[in-house]
């Protein structure tokens, strides 16, 4: 894949923030409050537009998760 430099799509700038988010999935995981849904985020550091992008999920992990809430 090609790593392309980061330009926002509203303001035109070159600087961003990446992050992480977790959110609840279905009716299952939102009971037992069990954040299976992985996100990066990408901010411009100027107007703040953010896009976000699905991670791959690791089960080990959830499954910590999961004990660890």
């Amino acid at each position: 894949m090609e790593k392309r430099q980061y330009v926002c799509p509203k303001c035109g700038c070159t600087h961003y923030v990446s992050d992480t988010i977790q959110t609840t999935g279905g009716n299952f995981s939102k009971l037992f409050d069990v954040q299976n849904k992985k996100f990066i985020t990408v901010s411009c550091a100027d107007c703040g537009y953010t896009e976000l992008y699905r991670k791959n999920n690791n089960a080990a992990l959830d499954i910590l998760d999961f004990f660890m809430n």
